[in-house]
């Protein structure tokens, strides 16, 4: 087995942030980024567009890639399960209309003071986070 490459998205609102719910492992029943698997012959911005459009119904513009995460996942047996190594980006919305689809459970926007609270893994909210650092500086330049 080899680590898979996969893109996720901050898409932010002025202080919201889009979450979708996850309907699969890993993470099943968590909330998360949108994204996903990277195909072969694609490039990391179209992934990012078409894993968004997938799970939300919104079409985005990618503004920038905010970091790279590894999630290495271990099993009952401690054997790693799942090697992702993610590539996230912040974006904004250009059209469509949310809704949950493909891998997700559910999807919506969420206000960022409340993420906290949310069942997400901490290195979501870390990229949530510095997106909108990102956002904030790129509106000031």
């Amino acid at each position: 087995m080899r680590p898979q490459v996969g893109v996720g998205v901050v898409v932010l609102d002025g202080e919201q942030v889009l979450l979708i719910k996850r309907g699969k492992p890993p993470r099943m029943g968590e909330w998360s980024l949108p994204g996903g698997r990277l195909e072969f012959g694609e490039t990391l911005h179209a992934a990012a567009i078409r894993e968004t459009a997938e799970e939300t119904g919104l079409a985005i513009t990618p503004k920038a890639i905010v970091d790279i995460v590894e999630m290495i996942d271990h099993n009952a047996e401690n054997t790693i399960h799942y090697h992702y190594i993610l590539i996230d980006y912040w974006a904004v919305v250009s059209g469509g209309k949310l809704c949950a689809g493909d891998d997700a459970a559910d999807a919506a926007w969420y206000d960022i003071k409340d993420i906290a609270n949310l069942n997400m893994w901490g290195e979501t909210q870390k990229v949530i986070h510095k997106a909108m650092l990102m956002r904030d500086i790129n509106e000031t330049l």
